[in-house]
């Protein structure tokens, strides 16, 4: 099939997934053509079966805004046209799937089918989505995708929830390519960190509120009363100053080591003992299963699809939003000698579930009947198919 990936090109959860899923494809022998503004952080290779088209946005003094949607449904157009595109597929909500329906109009009256399936991912739904302002668009958009996939049956949910959707929601799950994620020998980066034998716990985000990170440093300076215990805190974003501040008010700055953005994520997981995951919000929380892949159990909040994926007392322990005490708790039992190797192994046992070479042909058969039912539409009726 030759397909169109629609994405925002960040580190975040839905341009990581989209990005992963279209190199998957291409080994497969699909052809992928990637749609915006920058190329995506993790398309760092090169395939022939790979194509990435930039959309260029014209910066006009007469828009106070830059208008991104209608040079992304234009751009969208132009790959369809000229590269013959099977199927598009756009990836979180805003303003993707609005684009795509834009542009399936355009291509009708130039007698152009492209199926359209949206993939709904977290925030696109649960927080920016549902904010008066863009609610109306997102939901007409998703009802007109010939196709809507979610991540969780937590987001699914949600959706439902949240706005009037006729369109029937399939849950394909994320996924993880064992191949990169997996427990690497870096017992001489462990060293370094925790000289004295410490137990060392490991977090990564975008450092945005929802996260909670603050209640991660709140958890540290409590088991610091018990253990001796590092942390390692990847990502950046708008609450890194806020953090570093915390971090010097609570005392234990010493022990709490700020990384920044690394693409190497998996070697610093594979010295981890623990992964914390306190979230407000989180559709699926895709960094708990690259850390589970590298054999690192997870304490988590029961935001969203977390639950779903880290199983209590298995691969982890999963308290309610907030409660430090019971994370504290649930650490302390997770970190014990007798207790750690088992929720290691678990944790891999559970990672194996999301292998990408179970979930990619989800999205092959999803495509495949976009396509026939396209085939089974009369000739007078126009149909295009876009995946977000």
């Amino acid at each position: 099939m030759n397909i169109g990936i629609v994405c925002y090109p960040t580190y975040g959860g839905s341009g990581v997934v989209a990005t992963e899923l279209g190199k998957g494809l291409a080994e497969k022998g699909h052809k992928v053509h990637f749609i915006t503004y920058t190329q995506p952080v993790r398309l760092n290779i090169f395939n022939e079966n790979i194509c990435y088209h930039e959309v260029y946005v014209p910066n006009y003094p007469l828009f106070l805004y830059p208008p991104y949607e209608l040079a992304l449904a234009s751009e969208i157009v132009n790959v369809v046209k000229h590269e013959k595109l099977d199927i598009l597929h756009v990836h979180y909500a805003i303003p993707h799937a609005s684009s795509a329906f834009m542009a399936k109009q355009i291509l009708k009256t130039e007698g152009i089918k492209i199926p359209v399936v949206t993939t709904l991912h977290g925030t696109d739904i649960t927080l920016v989505g549902k904010d008066a302002s863009f609610a109306p668009v997102v939901t007409f958009s998703i009802n007109q995708s010939d196709k809507v996939t979610a991540v969780s049956n937590s987001l699914k949910e949600d959706t439902y929830k949240i706005f009037p959707i006729q369109k029937s929601i399939e849950v394909i799950p994320n996924f993880i390519n064992l191949e990169r994620f997996k427990r690497q020998s870096k017992e001489h980066f462990r060293r370094a960190i925790c000289p004295k034998g410490e137990k060392l716990l490991v977090h990564t985000s975008n450092f945005r509120k929802v996260k909670r990170i603050q209640d991660i440093l709140f958890i540290f300076q409590q088991l610091q009363k018990h253990i001796p215990v590092k942390l390692l805190i990847i990502g950046d974003g708008p609450e890194r100053v806020n953090l570093e501040e915390l971090c010097r008010e609570l005392g234990c700055q010493e022990d709490v080591r700020f990384l920044g953005k690394l693409d190497a994520i998996e070697e610093v997981l594979s010295i981890a003992d623990a992964f914390m995951m306190p979230s407000e919000k989180e559709s699926f929380g895709l960094a708990a299963l690259e850390a589970m892949a590298c054999e690192v159990p997870v304490i988590s909040s029961n935001a969203g699809g977390l639950p779903e994926l880290n199983i209590h007392g298995v691969t982890g322990f999963v308290s309610e939003i907030g409660d430090i005490e019971d994370m504290v708790k649930n650490t302390l039992t997770l970190l014990k000698d007798e207790n750690l190797p088992t929720f290691k192994k678990n944790a891999l046992a559970r990672a194996k579930d999301f292998e990408i070479s179970k979930i990619l042909p989800m999205y092959e058969r999803v495509y495949q009947e976009c396509l026939e039912q396209i085939q089974l539409k009369p000739e007078t009726e126009k149909i295009d198919i876009l995946t977000i």
